[in-house]
């Protein structure tokens, strides 16, 4: 009985191994193709733009410095004040310049009254009053002797009178010349007391050290109590609207960058904002030790977010459109840095992978892996291997 049984058992578990090789090679049990949606990679001229990197720096950078010696007796400012230009920065004492600027306005009156000068009236050697007085005296005088002249020659008049009141009219015209001349020098000696009140008076205007221009106060120099010298620095302040970005441009660039041409940059601290500036300066020349090129570019920055000393990662836009190879961005996977693609050849899809290139808008470039016409799987990248069957929508 036992002997009859081995044969069938052998049999059946010979069938068993038959059906279970049959099952892993029926294609039926492969999985779902994954389904997707293809986009042709085209051609187009694409607009390109330069990758450079620079420092915004402020417009101006003063450090105001005293016109004057004195002791600080007030610092409206401190480090970070906003200021408007000519605002108050710091004072200084200025008892003793108000009082001489008196005493030179003084002297300039005295001399304006003695030459006939009243608010401020155009000087007229003949309304100086010495000088009134002495033309007087020789029209007097020669009006005397033209009447001394007639008599004379009438026979009237003697010879030593003649001759006394010919001396008489040269002598007040003398007199008169002399006048004239003094008066002008008296002008001249006005003009230098006037020179002296300007003097006086920009000596007090500058016991108040002002801002140069709008701007934020970088550092104060001084406090109260201190004493300072002509040229002492109180105080520095930078204009941070508007801002320059100084970029390096390599030497292959250099065409491709001109004055007036926008620049569009992008900070670190604000991811994913972009700043717009204007290129107002190309250097003339390419700096040997580098092979580049520098440029500046004006940022306004009315809202003071941009400050100096800002990293900037800029693009510059080329003058001309070359074409590339464009595909949807969604078509792209980057793994550890390297880009790759799925190309749709039939019903599979083969990884490929690439170079990219310039980002226009949602498709990105590709500089090599792609060509044009060939398709690209658009979505559902991550649920992709290489060699996968796919469903194209």
């Amino acid at each position: 009985m036992s002997r009859l049984l081995i044969p069938v058992l052998l049999a059946a578990v010979t069938a068993s191994a038959c059906g279970t090789n049959a099952t892993v090679a029926d294609p039926a049990a492969e999985s779902a193709a994954v389904s997707i949606t293809a986009m042709t990679a085209v051609e187009a001229p694409i607009t390109r733009f330069i990758r450079v990197s620079g420092t915004l720096t402020p417009q101006e950078d003063a450090e105001v410095a005293a016109e004057i010696a004195g002791r600080v007796v007030a610092t409206p400012v401190e480090r970070g004040s906003l200021v408007r230009a000519n605002d108050s920065l710091i004072q200084i004492a200025s008892t003793e310049v108000e009082a001489q600027a008196r005493e030179a306005q003084a002297n300039a009156a005295q001399i304006e009254a003695r030459l006939g000068i009243d608010g401020g009236a155009a000087f007229d050697v003949e309304r100086v009053p010495e000088v009134a007085n002495a033309k007087a005296a020789y029209e007097l005088a020669k009006n005397e002797f033209s009447r001394a002249e007639r008599l004379y020659q009438s026979k009237l008049l003697s010879q030593s009178d003649f001759d006394q009141r010919s001396a008489q009219m040269v002598a007040t015209e003398r007199q008169y010349d002399v006048a004239k001349n003094g008066a002008a020098q008296q002008y001249q000696a006005l003009m230098g007391a006037r020179a002296r009140v300007t003097v006086a008076q920009k000596a007090l205007a500058d016991t108040v050290v002002r801002a140069p221009f709008a701007g934020a106060v970088g550092e104060r120099f001084v406090s109260v109590g201190d004493y300072v010298t002509r040229g002492t620095k109180v105080a520095s302040v930078v204009r941070i609207d508007p801002l320059r970005v100084e970029l390096t441009v390599p030497e292959q660039y250099v065409s491709a960058v001109a004055t007036g041409r926008a620049v569009n940059f992008e900070v670190d601290a604000y991811p994913k904002e972009t700043f717009t500036g204007q290129v107002r300066y190309v250097s003339p020349s390419v700096t040997a030790s580098t092979r580049a090129l520098t440029l500046e570019a004006i940022v306004p920055n009315p809202s003071g977010r941009l400050k100096p000393g800002f990293f900037a990662t800029a693009r510059i836009e080329e003058a001309e459109k070359r074409p590339g190879i464009l595909v949807p961005s969604a078509a792209v996977r980057t793994v550890a840095g390297t880009a790759r693609v799925f190309v749709i050849a039939t019903d599979r899809a083969e990884e490929r992978v690439v170079m990219t290139g310039q980002v226009v808008g949602d498709q990105v470039e590709i500089v090599s892996g792609v060509k044009a016409g060939e398709r690209l799987a658009a979505n559902a990248v991550n649920q992709l291997v290489d060699g996968i069957r796919v469903a194209v929508r």
